[in-house]
């Protein structure tokens, strides 16, 4: 009894991660190319092929195998490092709170006055 739950926990986690990993799919898919390069990140392709594998991998293999796991860490990375990259590169590094451009993590720069 414990095992059919354990199993159905880890089949539920495994669509989870599959769902996730075809968003940041798509979030790739959606990039400009210019921005990989701008973020000094993998080129665009290269990404999309890791994510894909990965996307593939979670929907067709157990989740406690090998390679689906490889495809978590690929998501996880694009998630964590690459996604914030290319958002910083693109101009979308979040919602603006006011004031200007030369504003610094504690006010207005003044030019050193």
């Amino acid at each position: 009894m414990l095992v059919y739950g354990f199993q159905s926990l880890l089949g539920w986690a495994q669509l989870a991660l599959g769902i996730y990993a075809a968003v940041m799919l798509i979030d790739a898919a959606v990039r400009r190319d210019d921005a990989y390069r701008a973020a000094d990140k993998q080129t665009k392709p290269m990404w999309l092929l890791f994510l894909a594998l990965a996307t593939l991998l979670l929907f067709v293999m157990p989740l406690m195998s090998f390679l689906p796991i490889i495809g978590v860490i690929a998501v996880i990375v694009y998630t964590v490092d690459v996604r914030p990259a290319l958002r910083h590169a693109t101009g979308g590094g979040g919602p603006r709170r006011g004031g200007s451009s030369s504003d610094g993590p504690y006010g207005p720069y003044n030019g050193g006055r």
